[in-house]
């Protein structure tokens, strides 16, 4: 045998002379493979478990594994724009451009659920739920973050709550108003309704702090407030929109953020800054006009006192001064002849709608402001009376108004046609007056960009500061003497702490009934009472509760004013009249709905001198809500005339 001796059953070569032993190299091969093997599956399994932490926390809107996150994060959104390189991601979810059947399926699902609920009153309330035209879905809520601005948080959100101090700001094309469902207000939408909202809601849905505008564009006249200004320029410029808020889900914390009134005067200084209306198509003499009476009302000189003015009741005595002066020496309004009686041209003179046809008949007969001449006009008035439009054109028990607004439509197509005027600043130099609750769910999209006068100013339903106008809403009882029954007893004979009576309309009031109907002889809260006991009460109370029923408007908000009462808005969400003019807080009290158990506490801290001296406001500035068969000066008429005149001089910009 040779020196190396093998070992055939164990493969080993024995080697005599050095004592060494070799594997067999097959073996050899087969154990190095092996090792090789595992180190690669450990860097595989490490790749993909990296990919997948990077996928899920560094790229949310980018999904590498969508079969796997489908299910881990509910959705899958595709986003075209940023494949094909238009946009970048922003923001933590935004649902844009759907590429497949199941993202509506699952926004269905997910977000338009719709619940309604009883109160206790036999009402049905829709809280989460918004009208678009005609139809209901989860409406949005519109905030901007104050953080860097120092200013309180909401009072209902908790002082550990991890919700950051939010702000309602400019309205969205898609944010229209919650109405209460009653008899007169029901809408409801079969499966085939829900599952087309559905699928606009998940082309629309954003969360972020700098939206995706919508990409169903609406008509080529009208430019949504969310879209951004590189987004317009190759339509209409509309660059002035810098500060863009935030839209987020109404969820149950957002419902719970309600704007303070100190907040509301912050979100209107913001807008008089931010918000400017969309850039004319070309240019025109009246626009210069404006901007001359911008600058001479920035500029004004300042004044401690003015006869038949009382400084106090205004936020800037100086400007409104100039302002109102300018207004009455430089604006022309041209009001359309299109229209045929009764939607157009009339309105009621009396009940609780009657600012519509004061308003309309007021401004037909001034031969001061109006012109026939619409090159030389700077505001365009659309004579609608919204309530004699849903009484003529409402089908009773069809809880539908798809033919309301498809009139409108019809109409503002029209005039588009017909004139060059409407189409030149895409609306945003007309105006309506609506009082009644519909105007804004049917004016939100069909009339976007247009000044509104409107008595149902919800922030929530669509209100615009800097665009939109709180419409004062009175209940007119005789429409040949609208000054009747005016005044009520001095400060010192008024007993009554606090009064309140009314229909159990909406969801707050039976809730006021509750805590406070015959609990306190302090507190007369009742239900439905006669009109004789009603203006006695009114006429001899200190503070008259205005809570808020179907919607945020009230009447009494008017008639607390006409009858010398302090009103304590209790109406979440609600701008009260002539914002932009009045300081509110000078002569009325703000309690947030949460607030309604401690409705006397809170009415207690308000001092025996204090009282007085607000009592003296009430009386002063009763006169700015005051219809006159001919107008006066700084009445009511002329102040709807003068906030339309100042948020258009505001909103206006240089070409």
């Amino acid at each position: 045998m040779n020196s190396a001796m093998l070992d055939a059953k164990f493969g080993i070569a024995i080697c005599p002379g050095n004592g060494v032993i070799f594997l067999n190299m097959g073996i050899e091969v087969r154990y190095a493979s092996f090792l090789e093997t595992k180190k690669l599956l450990w860097l595989v399994a490490s790749v993909f478990v990296m990919v997948l932490i990077i996928q899920y926390f560094g790229f949310p809107n980018v999904y590498v594994v969508p079969s796997l996150f489908s299910s881990i994060k509910g959705q899958v959104t595709f986003l075209d724009s940023f494949q094909s390189g238009n946009s970048s991601v922003s923001g933590n979810l935004t649902l844009a451009s759907v590429l497949n059947t199941n993202a509506s399926n699952i926004v269905h699902e997910g977000i338009a659920k719709t619940e309604l609920s009883k109160t206790s009153d036999g009402t049905v309330e829709a809280s989460n739920v918004t009208m678009i035209e005609d139809t209901e879905i989860e409406d949005k809520f519109l905030i901007q973050d104050l953080e860097s601005n120092n200013l309180p948080t909401f009072e209902s959100v908790g002082k550990n709550s991890s919700l950051s101090t939010l702000q309602v700001a400019h309205g969205s094309e898609f944010v229209v108003p919650t109405p209460n469902i009653t008899s007169e207000n029901n809408f409801v939408l079969d499966k085939t309704d829900r599952d087309d909202i559905a699928h606009r809601v998940a082309k629309n849905e954003t969360i972020d702090a700098n939206p995706i505008p919508t990409t169903d564009a609406p008509r080529s006249t009208v430019i949504s407030p969310l879209t951004s200004s590189s987004q317009n320029q190759s339509s209409t410029d509309h660059s002035c929109l810098r500060n863009i808020p935030a839209v987020i889900e109404r969820s149950d914390r957002a419902r719970k953020i309600v704007p303070s009134i100190s907040q509301m005067n912050y979100m209107l200084q913001q807008s008089q800054t931010s918000f400017c209306s969309m850039n004319p198509q070309w240019s025109s003499v009246v626009d210069q006009e404006l901007l001359r009476a911008k600058d001479l009302i920035e500029s004004a000189p300042l004044l401690q006192s003015e006869p038949g003015l009382y400084a106090p009741l205004f936020r800037n005595l100086s400007m409104f001064k100039r302002s109102y002066e300018l207004m009455e020496q430089t604006l022309k309004i041209y009001i359309y002849a299109e229209g045929d009686r009764p939607i157009f041209h009339s309105g009621p003179l009396d009940g609780i709608y009657a600012s519509e046809g004061w308003f309309i008949k007021l401004l037909q007969e001034n031969k001061g402001f109006v012109t026939k001449n619409p090159k030389k006009a700077h505001l365009f008035y659309l004579p609608i009376s919204f309530r004699l439009l849903k009484m003529t054109l409402y089908v009773p028990d069809s809880h539908n108004r798809t033919n309301i607004i498809q009139f409108l439509s019809n109409y503002v197509e029209m005039i588009a046609q017909k004139y060059r005027f409407w189409n030149r600043t895409g609306g945003a130099d007309h105006f309506i007056v609506a009082c009644h609750d519909w105007a804004p769910a049917a004016t939100n999209e069909i009339m976007s960009n247009c000044i509104r006068s409107l008595c149902n100013a919800d922030l929530r339903g669509g209100f615009q500061f800097g665009k939109d106008v709180s419409l004062p809403q009175p209940n007119m009882h005789r429409r040949t003497d609208p000054l009747a029954e005016l005044g009520g007893k001095p400060a010192p004979k008024r007993r009554t702490l606090a009064f309140f009576a009314g229909h159990m309309h909406g969801y707050l009031r039976p809730i006021l009934l509750k805590h406070w109907e015959n609990r306190d002889p302090d507190m007369r809260i009742y239900g439905e009472i006669t009109k004789a006991s009603y203006l006695r009460q009114m006429k001899s109370s200190k503070f008259c509760i205005c809570a808020r029923g179907s919607q945020v408007n009230s009447p009494r908000v008017v008639e607390a004013i006409y009858y010398g009462c302090i009103p304590v808005i209790l109406s979440d969400n609600y701008v009260p009249p002539l914002f932009e003019t009045l300081n509110w807080e000078s002569f009325a009290v703000f309690v947030q709905e949460k607030d309604i158990p401690n409705l006397k506490k809170i009415l207690l801290t308000i001092s025996d001198k204090k009282y007085k001296q607000m009592h003296g406001r009430v009386k002063r500035v009763q006169q700015h809500f005051l219809w006159h068969i001919k107008p006066s000066k700084y009445d009511v008429f002329h102040m709807i005339l003068h906030s339309v005149w100042h948020n258009r001089v505001f909103g206006i910009r240089p070409r």
